[in-house]
């Protein structure tokens, strides 16, 4: 649906690393949500959202100490109450795979998380979304 891509960069640092001095997926996992939710929160105009679905997870090479990953959003479509993003995350260095997620579902919620429509249709680069609610 978009041509517009988020790019965040996260360097790998010794906290961040399991007992096989690896990455730790749940680390990596943790960076993939809070990016999306922040990608989600500048589409929808929105703070209140949640995450509602992740597609399955296939993590097809390690991350190290001092790699330095980029995690790349794409928006893929607007539901009603939804936004479905993708995401790729790589070694910057090598161009290696990590991590790709085909699905990442948001749903804009009322004060109870109830989903509610958010109205938008159509991807946005910048945050006047959020400025233009308040």
């Amino acid at each position: 649906m978009s041509e517009l891509t988020y790019v965040v960069r996260k360097w790998v640092k010794p906290e961040d690393l399991n007992q096989h001095g690896a990455l730790f997926g749940g680390r990596l996992l943790q960076w993939v949500d809070e990016e999306a939710a922040i990608v989600a929160i500048t589409q929808l105009g929105t703070i209140e959202v949640v995450t509602r679905h992740i597609s399955a997870l296939d993590f097809v090479a390690r991350a190290e100490r001092g790699d330095l990953l980029e995690l790349e959003y794409r928006v893929l479509g607007f539901g009603r109450t939804s936004l479905t993003l993708s995401c790729r995350v790589f070694n910057t260095v090598t161009g290696q795979d990590i991590l790709r997620l085909e699905h990442i579902v948001f749903v804009a919620v009322d004060g109870d998380g109830t989903p509610v429509a958010h109205g938008q249709t159509v991807a946005t680069a910048g945050t006047e979304r959020l400025r233009s609610v308040g």
